[in-house]
Order: C-alpha cells, then structure tokens, then sequence
C-alpha cells in the first residue's frame, strides 16, 4: 500500500508520493467535482477511491509555483529548506545569500530562532505571521504548519513592501503634522479661553460701573430739575441756558450708563422678557413725547404716525421701548438741523412665519393675508450709510462716523432685544438719501 502525505500551498492543493526517485516522483491533484473546488486541507486518499484522481509531473507542479510571484519555501521544522519557487530564489539572491539547500530559512532569512516557531507550533498555531526587516523596509512572513507531512511553508508577502518602505518618512512627517496640529489646538483652546475671561470680567466691569454712576447721575439730573423750575431761586437766562446744556449732557450720561446695564445684561445671559398685554401704539406714543423736546433744542422734527388698527399683543412693554429708543437716538445723532425723523408702526404679514402652518392652496387662495406681526420704522433724512456697513452696524462697539458720539452700542442692543421676541431688524440706506430702520414684532409670542 502506498503511503500519501499532503502539503498545500494556498489553493489548489497538491499530493506528494514518497517511495520513489526524485526523477519518477508524481504529483496528485484531486478535486470533488467538475468545478475545481477544493475547501480543505486533502487527507490520505487512495487511487480506488471514488472520488476523481490528476496525476501531474513533478515538472508542472514546479511549473505552477515559479508562476507565482510570492517567494514560497517548504522547511522541515528546523528550517531547512526542502523545496523553494523562482521568486523564492530570486528573493535570496538578490540579499546575497548563498545556496538555499545550505541555508536555516529561520535563522538567516526571519532572524529568529527555530525554537520560537516550534513552541508556538506546540502551543495549537498552525499558523504565525511575523514582519521581517529587508533593509530599511518591513515584509509579512506567513508561516504555515502542516502536521501530517510534518513541513512549513513560508511565504513573503511582497505587496507591503512596496507599500511600506517608501512611505517610512511620509508617515514619520504625517505623525509631525498631526502633533504639530494638536499642539496648535491646544494652544487656540487656551486663547479662546483666555478671551472668554476677558471677555466676562470686562462685562462684569462694565455692570459695577454702571451702577455706581447710576445713583449719582439721577441725584444730579434732579437738583439740574429743580433749579430749572425756579425752586431754588430765578434764574437769568444766561444761568439758565447753562442749566440746560449740563442737563443734557447728564441726560446723555444717564443714557449711557442705561445702555451699559442692559448690554452687562444682554452679555451675562440674564435678559428676561416680562410679556404681557399692551398696546404698542401707547408704547411708542409715550417714546415720541418723551424724545419731543430733545429734536426740538437740536431743530430736528419728529413725526409719529400709527395705525389705528394695531391689535393689543403680548411683548415686553420696556424692552421694545428701549429698543425703538436706541433707534431714534441713532437717527438724531446722524440728522443735520432742519432734518426729520419719522416713527411709524402698523400691521404687516411675515410671510416666513405661516409658512410652516398655512398651506399653500389656503395662502394663495387669500391675495390679503391676515397680519401676523407689527412693522416698526425709523425713518431719518441724514448722509445714509453705505451697503457694505449694512450688517456691521448692528455689532458690538462698531461706529461708522466716528465724529458722532457713542459707544458703538444702541444698534446692537436694539438687534438682541428685538431677537429675544422672536422678531428681526434691518435697515435700507444708501449714501446721501437718509437711512430706514425697520424691526418686527411677532403677535404670537409665546
């Protein structure tokens, strides 16, 4: 009976007889079916068995594997080498070894020793893969156990070398790259924190300022109050006209230090809306008389116009009066004597905000939409403000004329209180033709 051992390299796989000469040693190739598919490791098989039986020439299996571009060996367990492809010896060659018959594939080619395989073959690993160096380059080793034949086959993987090998310093630059980049990181997180800092001490600065001027200021515009009502005595009209100009500028003063408390406010998160039921033609009326006599010292005349038809809506009765405030302070600051401002306010329909709720058969349907909101307007016959301050002027201590006073302030407070009511403000100017200041006031609020 003749014996057959097996030993596969990948697929297919191949039988060895043993017994004969080198010269008449035969091949078995063997297969299940038709299809040549061969899953598993073949086991000792016989020529009467029933399934299909290829006997190949010694040649043509050698033929196969010198095909293959992988350098492939077959070692006995201690490294000798039995049997080796083209590219195998095309591997040893060109690293300037010798004979591969006179070589320890082990301990000259994986630079480890025979023992480190056969303990790890002991512990159940019918499989090791290992990394060999190739100069400045790393190749995978793929060392395969066969048990019943009692033979390794090692195979190189050549593909990652290539890969591998010149990329040592583009990924030594990359991994730079990336810590220089983490570094930087760290570095704008520190800033940005740094800033924040600033930032919230010069807020909490501003509010502590704010409120120790604010008593004193309101003590002084008094006493300018009552010696301007003859209280404390007549006055000439030289002493008079002097009162006056010291009243306005504690006025102005007083503005300030009210502009900073609701920006300190605006800035800490702190801003709470008290919405309630009123009437917005009430609210700006009251703002109009109020700013009446300040047009007329500058001799700038002020025009108020509301439509009778404004529904009473929930929003902060102070908040938009401040807001409208902040407006027409900008539009007198900017209008020469003999200007005008004008105030108007009435209906409008926001078509944004129905169009989630209304379809759009129904909009269509109706050429008149109910209003949903209030269009407030400060209108001034100043220089106008060019198309590219148009957004800017709504932040923080920003002044286009810088010969006009202020901090930078009114505009972007007037923004953020009319954002807290779900509203927006814009405004349309070009230079030499007056500027338009609009803002809306939903009538749904929440």
């Amino acid at each position: 009976m003749c014996k057959w051992n097996a030993f596969a390299i990948d697929s297919p796989k191949v039988l060895c007889e043993h017994g004969k000469s080198a010269r008449e040693n035969i091949f078995l190739l063997q297969w299940k079916d038709e299809t040549l598919k061969m899953p598993g490791i073949i086991t000792t098989s016989t020529i009467a068995d029933h399934r299909k039986v290829l006997a190949l020439p010694f040649e043509f299996v050698r033929t196969l594997l010198d095909a293959a571009k992988t350098p492939i060996w077959m070692t006995e367990r201690s490294g000798r080498v039995l049997l080796s492809n083209k590219s195998a010896q095309e591997y040893l060659g060109s690293e300037g070894t010798g004979d591969a018959s006179q070589l320890n594939l082990f301990n000259d080619l994986l630079r480890v020793g025979p023992n480190q395989i056969g303990e790890k073959i002991d512990a159940g690993e019918h499989e090791v893969e290992m990394e060999v160096e190739q100069g400045d380059k790393k190749i995978r080793a793929r060392i395969q156990w066969f048990a019943e034949p009692g033979c390794l086959i090692i195979q190189l993987d050549m593909e990652p070398a290539a890969a591998t090998g010149p990329d040592a310093a583009t990924q030594l630059t990359v991994q730079e790259l990336l810590q220089e980049r983490e570094i930087t990181y760290r570095n704008l997180l520190a800033a940005y924190l740094k800033l924040q800092e600033v930032n919230r001490q010069k807020t909490v600065f501003l509010a502590s300022a704010a409120h120790e001027l604010k008593t004193p200021l309101a003590v002084i515009k008094g006493y300018y109050d009552l010696m301007l009502t003859g209280s404390l005595g007549r006055l000439t009209e030289k002493q008079r006209d002097i009162l006056e100009e010291s009243k306005d500028s504690c006025e102005r003063l007083v503005r300030l230090v009210s502009m900073f408390l609701n920006y300190s406010a605006l800035e800490s998160g702190k801003l709470v809306l008290q919405l309630r039921e009123n009437d917005l033609r009430d609210c700006l009326d009251e703002l109009a008389k109020r700013w009446s006599e300040a047009f007329q010292r500058k001799g700038v005349k002020l025009e108020a116009r509301f439509d009778p038809s404004i529904p009473t809506f929930r929003f902060d009765y102070q908040k938009v009066q401040q807001a409208a405030a902040n407006l027409l302070d900008n539009s007198l600051k900017h209008t020469p004597a003999g200007g005008s401002v004008t105030l108007k306010a009435g209906p409008h329909f926001w078509e944004r905000r129905v169009s989630a709720v209304a379809p759009v058969e129904e909009r269509r349907r109706f050429r008149l939409p109910r209003p949903n909101c209030v269009e407030v307007s400060v209108s001034d016959s100043g220089p106008g403000i060019a198309a590219e301050h148009h957004q800017e002027i709504f932040e923080d201590f920003v002044r286009v004329d810088r010969n006009t006073s202020g901090m930078g302030l009114g505009l972007a407070i007037a923004k953020r209180l009319i954002q807290a009511h779900r509203g927006k403000i814009w405004v349309e100017s070009e230079p030499k033709s007056g500027s338009r200041f609009t803002f809306l006031l939903p009538m749904d609020q929440g």
